[in-house]
């Protein structure tokens, strides 16, 4: 009879886990993590087979790229949850990809950031009964139950809201908390693999960041908080739209309904003055919030932004928000001056001061400002064209495990309330390669940076 009901139970779970859109089994996941680095060496050993029946290594490493591209980024995708977080989150670094590797990259994360299978109709019906109540319906005059977008933790419907506005309903899968929680830990256990695929970027600490920030992640009632924030701040800024917040629940969102040409369309075939136009909407977005709302959008990737007809950059995800109450740090700006007017001297003693560089470190003044000058190239001149072979060119220079400028880079230090603002910077500025975006990098930075307008 116990043994009965046990299997009874099983096969409840089982069936129910099937029908999750996060598979809920810590084990499955885990399993099909672990096969990407399995994948990898398997098909290392089938390249040295390669080239001993004749094949170049050029041609062995192109294909065995190609193909641990296309592995790694399809078990991210289908797997939700803090993998394809992950895959979200290397997407802006795309732009420092070597060439050789490029194109089967972008091809995998443009089927990343699309779509992955939806939940089940009665799944996404039942988290929307527990979280608006049992009357859910009456709330809406109309609810489309095929999803329009499905992303890392949740998944978003069309409706019309019961006063007729269009509204967009984010629901949050069930199990995404332990999927993401799980996610990460195998993720973090293969960060070094992992690097590989962005050369210059620290995979490991981008990892912490995402464990650190997952709760803020799960909360939508927090996140619909940060979006009313962002909403108020940018109310009446030309350029710019962000969706009102209709209603909230900690794994319901509704807002109101906005229709735009994602940056990914943008990236992949947009004419150079759509492309200039989204590039210098996102540059002022990223340094504009900070003074504007005491807030930092942190989930730089091409999903998360569309231009609308009218050419206003529309923001519709504010899951990721770092609060900065005093803004900027002003002693960015000053440092950014400093090294784009080559003053290693006085560079050295703020960047000391600040605790960017380690108390027994022995550099010298001359060799740091060399490290730090070509980030500042953008700023050099009334407009910089962003384009994948200067990221390359940096990620390169400061991923070179026999270069200077890597001894260099591990002897500084980025202390923990500049790591987001590092992080969005960096991230922001993959996807202006990405744009191929000619932008005036110097005035908007002159405008909303503190301490770096001369």
């Amino acid at each position: 009879m116990n043994q009965g009901r046990i299997a009874k139970v099983t096969d409840s779970r089982n069936a129910e886990d099937r029908d999750a859109a996060i598979p809920r089994n810590g084990a499955a996941r885990t399993a099909k993590l672990a096969s990407i680095p399995l994948g990898i060496a398997g098909r290392a050993v089938g390249g040295w087979g390669r080239r001993l029946t004749g094949q170049s290594a050029e041609e062995v490493n192109a294909t065995l790229s190609a193909k641990a591209a296309e592995q790694l980024f399809e078990v991210l995708g289908t797997l939700k949850g803090g993998a394809m977080k992950f895959g979200q989150a290397l997407s802006v670094f795309e732009a420092a990809v070597p060439d050789e590797m490029a194109k089967p990259y972008r091809e995998a994360l443009t089927k990343l950031q699309a779509a992955a299978p939806p939940m089940p109709t009665r799944q996404t019906h039942r988290v929307l009964a527990e979280q608006l109540g049992r009357t859910w319906r009456q709330r809406f005059a109309t609810f489309d139950d095929e999803p329009a977008a499905s992303a890392s933790i949740g998944q978003v419907h069309r409706a019309t809201w019961h006063d007729g506005r269009e509204v967009a309903v984010k629901v949050q899968y069930p199990g995404a908390d332990d999927a993401l929680r799980s996610d990460l830990r195998q993720l973090q256990r293969f960060s070094r693999l992992f690097q590989a695929f962005v050369p210059g970027t620290e995979v490991k600490p981008l990892l912490a960041e995402l464990a650190e920030r997952m709760n803020e992640e799960l909360d939508y009632q927090a996140e619909a908080q940060n979006q009313r924030d962002f909403v108020k701040a940018f109310e009446g800024v030309p350029g710019f739209l962000i969706p009102r917040v209709v209603a909230s629940a900690p794994k319901v969102v509704v807002t109101e309904w906005a229709t735009g040409t994602p940056l990914s369309k943008i990236i992949a075939g947009g004419d150079k003055e759509t492309r200039d136009r989204a590039g210098r909407l996102l540059t002022e977005f990223h340094y504009s919030s900070p003074a504007r709302a005491r807030l930092l959008h942190s989930d730089p990737h091409p999903g998360n932004f569309m231009l609308t007809a009218d050419g206003r950059l529309c923001v519709i995800d504010f899951g990721g928000v770092s609060r900065l109450p005093e803004g900027i740090p002003q002693h960015l700006g000053e440092m950014t001056r400093l090294a784009l007017d080559g003053e290693s001297a006085k560079l050295m003693r703020l960047l000391r001061e600040s605790g960017f560089i380690w108390a027994d470190a022995d550099l010298r003044a001359d060799d740091v400002l060399a490290y730090l000058a070509p980030f500042t190239e953008p700023l050099a001149g009334d407009t910089f064209h962003f384009t994948r072979r200067w990221m390359q060119r940096q990620a390169g220079r400061v991923g070179d495990t026999r270069g200077r400028d890597f001894r260099i880079g591990r002897s500084l230090n980025l202390p923990p309330e500049y790591l987001m603002i590092h992080r969005v910077t960096a991230g922001s500025t993959g996807i202006l390669c990405q744009l191929d975006a000619e932008i005036p990098a110097r005035a908007i930075v002159e405008r909303w940076q503190p301490g770096f307008a001369a």
